[in-house]
């Protein structure tokens, strides 16, 4: 990447502060165990309901635990979700995507008409409640269930990148030199399309980070006593007038933990995108 093409990437003062805030954050998640104050799970019921203080920076909750440990160990929680569905959903996106895309004919119909549409029929979000509701909460199962109903966008954007490639000259080249179909695909198909792909899962981390939150928040998520940023907020409901800081820093977490993700996608679409590139002079 050339220096002109950083300045301008500098210049994107979205890009750059999602970046830093999310760097923080991952730091945050990844040095939870030390950068906590208190355990997370300590009940201190002589100092339940504490406002913030020096003693407790984001306060306690209604069992006395202090909230900025939860929230330093719900980040682990809530990044960690959202990098395994992203990858899960990703990685089957790729394989039928890849598949409906490359061999078409009755493959693609099956897949692209009856598979994914089927589950574009159903929200996602319903589908994972449903999910978990019969299995029973827990993180593979909270994994599984949102990536059921996740990989079907990834899916799709595969499929239409592959049968924008299949037909280009590097691949009928390769294919004139007797290369194998799973070849052609990895080697020659699959780097081209990864640009979309890299902003459609930066995107994603967003979309699931708000849906642990959502499921958590319903009793669906990973099971107590570990914390969740959906669960500590579904736990401060009854108390939002009389101890509102309970509500403010894990909503505040979910808030800029998705808009960060969405800062990011943002800014790698612009600068992947061959025809904004050009427009900002890369």
């Amino acid at each position: 990447m050339s220096l002109a093409a950083n300045r301008k990437i500098l210049q994107q003062p979205l890009a750059w502060t999602g970046l830093f805030i999310l760097t923080i954050l991952l730091g945050l998640a990844l040095l939870a165990p030390w950068a906590a104050r208190e355990n997370p799970a300590a009940i201190d019921l002589a100092h339940r309901l504490s406002s913030p203080s020096t003693a407790h920076w984001f306060g306690t909750d209604e069992l006395g635990r202090d909230i900025f440990a939860r929230v330093l160990f719900g980040a682990r929680l809530s990044l960690g979700v959202a990098v395994l569905v992203v990858a899960c959903s990703l990685s089957a996106g790729i394989v039928l995507g890849g598949l409906a895309g490359y061999c078409g004919g009755l493959i693609d119909i099956a897949i692209n008409t009856f598979l994914m549409n089927a589950f574009m029929a159903m929200p996602g979000i319903l589908l994972a409640i449903a999910f978990v509701a019969f299995l029973g909460p827990g993180m593979t199962n909270l994994v599984l269930a949102l990536s059921i109903g996740g990989w079907v966008g990834y899916a799709r954007l595969v499929r239409a990148q592959v049968l924008a490639v299949r037909e280009r000259e590097f691949v009928e080249a390769a294919r004139a030199l007797g290369a194998s179909h799973l070849r052609i695909f990895l080697k020659h198909i699959l780097p081209n399309i990864l640009q979309p792909l890299i902003v459609q899962s930066a995107i994603g981390m967003a979309g699931a980070v708000l849906a642990e939150a959502t499921l958590s928040f319903l009793g669906l998520g990973v099971p107590p006593p570990t914390p969740s940023w959906g669960s500590m907020l579904d736990e401060a409901r009854s108390h939002l007038f009389d101890a509102p800081h309970l509500v403010v820093f894990p909503a505040l977490a979910v808030m800029l933990c998705v808009l960060c993700f969405n800062f990011l996608g943002d800014a790698l679409r612009d600068y992947l995108d061959p025809r904004t590139r050009i427009g900002m002079g890369l």
